[in-house]
């Protein structure tokens, strides 16, 4: 019964997830571009906003970053220049701190979308569903550092990453891998394979439409004042590079 559990948690369930994610993302996009977006409520609680949105959004990019590189990169590849051991602890510095930064953002994001009223009343049910399951998810990776740090030699790291890595090549491991790991970890990985799945039905699609591209943009914007100007008056066109 263990096994069978196993198996469909951690080899049928991760594939079932990235084909809503994927199939599910590209739906949403060509029937409901209107809703592909993050709804904006910056006109309240805007000072409670600013820092909570940049500290959790500073913390998950760099949680995103470095799950990605550290479950997919190849140990033949990086042990070239560090020992598993080293990774292992780097990745608990690194990943806690930015744990720590990402939790404290999205604790504001979430006071303040329950407990403001006005706030609750412009969001969805999913939009509050997500930002408990990132909470709990956030949560659960805090919880997995001690963990970590008793498992010093990067056995359970490994597994992991073995573990994704297969899941990504289309060869998953034995399930059976998997059930000498402590329950944060399986929790972890079972929650955040959920996120992947409620993604297309949620405000999350606004990933996809990072603009990232404008970070390398150029080009000239039209700026006009309205300067009282000696003998003349009206606006001014100037042009200023783009920001």
């Amino acid at each position: 019964m263990r096994d069978s559990i196993f198996t469909i948690l951690f080899v049928w369930y991760p594939y079932v997830c990235l084909t809503v994610f994927l199939v599910g993302s590209l739906i949403r996009y060509d029937r409901e571009q209107y809703s592909w977006k993050a709804s904006s409520s910056q006109i309240l609680r805007r000072k409670q906003l600013t820092w909570g949105s940049n500290l959790f959004h500073f913390g998950i990019l760099f949680l995103l970053f470095g799950h990605t590189v550290g479950l997919l990169t190849p140990t033949s590849i990086y042990t070239l220049f560090m020992t598993v051991e080293l990774k292992q602890l780097v990745a608990v510095i690194a990943g806690g701190v930015a744990g720590v930064v990402c939790f404290i953002g999205l604790s504001l994001l979430l006071h303040r979308r329950l407990f403001d009223a006005r706030i609750r009343a412009t969001s969805t049910r999913m939009d509050i569903v997500v930002l408990i399951i990132l909470w709990v998810q956030l949560t659960l990776g805090l919880v997995t550092l001690p963990y970590s740090l008793a498992h010093s030699d990067g056995s359970a790291m490994l597994i992991l990453a073995h573990w994704a890595q297969g899941i990504l090549t289309l060869h998953p491991v034995e399930a059976s891998t998997l059930q000498g790991l402590d329950w944060p970890y399986l929790t972890h990985l079972v929650l955040g394979m959920t996120l992947f799945l409620v993604f297309p039905f949620s405000r999350l699609v606004h990933i996809w439409s990072a603009p990232v591209w404008y970070l390398g943009r150029r080009g000239y914007q039209v700026v006009r004042t309205r300067r009282a100007l000696t003998g003349r008056s009206g606006p001014k066109s100037t042009h200023q590079p783009a920001e």
